[in-house]
């Protein structure tokens, strides 16, 4: 599975992103997806996650309430809609692809390249 995210950008805080990850091959249905984020000087810390069928998701505590993450599977595509946008989130965001988990123990198995979101305040 290759996984490309895109989406990144520079927005002003209060404002929203959304970001996307397209996969390729067959098997994207069958598999838990997440977005993970790594900040400067900080250790990638699992963001959001979604079942492969889409009937669970995960949050991380921070973007409670603020980040929705969703998937496609007829579009081989998990997205993640991030409002209310603090300078705190400014990141590099990943999208990886996990067979066994979406919670807060995903670890991903197939990782995308990373997408750059910077939140000015």
């Amino acid at each position: 599975v290759q996984l490309q995210a895109s989406g990144g950008g520079l927005v002003q805080a209060g404002e929203s992103l959304r970001l996307s990850c397209a996969a390729s091959g067959r098997t994207f249905s069958t598999l838990h997806m997440g977005w993970f984020r790594q900040a400067p000087g900080k250790e990638r810390e699992i963001v959001a996650g979604i079942a492969y069928s889409g009937g669970g998701t995960f949050y991380a505590d921070s973007v409670k309430g603020r980040f929705t993450i969703a998937r496609d599977n007829a579009k081989n595509t998990v997205y993640l809609q991030m409002n209310t946008l603090k300078p705190e989130d400014t990141a590099v965001y990943y999208c990886a692809a996990d067979p066994w988990t979406y919670g807060s123990g995903m670890q991903g198995r197939y990782w995308g390249q990373g997408t750059q979101v910077t939140v000015s305040s």
